[in-house]
């Protein structure tokens, strides 16, 4: 499944450059995650880079969007074929 970043985020930058995918882009208010771009890091690492640098674990498995890590592996590889912007 996708993450999201709950409202505790205090935007400290950190995770933004860390996402593989560049998925994450800050919002009005704190550091979004664009659920079509999320793969969990699947594919890239072990775990989800964003949970592994953010301080205050707000990086979180978003429930509403429920994906399989073979889901996931196909999301990359159809964000691979996208052009670089």
């Amino acid at each position: 499944m996708a993450l999201y970043i709950t409202d505790a985020c205090i935007n400290c930058d950190v995770c933004e450059p860390a996402c593989p995918n560049q998925a994450i882009h800050m919002g009005e208010l704190i550091y979004e995650i664009d659920p079509a771009r999320c793969t969990e890091c699947v594919g890239h690492f072990d775990e989800p880079q964003c949970q592994a640098v953010c301080p205050v674990e707000c990086c979180l498995p978003d429930p509403a969007r429920p994906e399989s890590e073979a889901e996931l592996l196909a999301k990359l590889e159809r964000l691979k074929l996208e052009p670089v912007q």
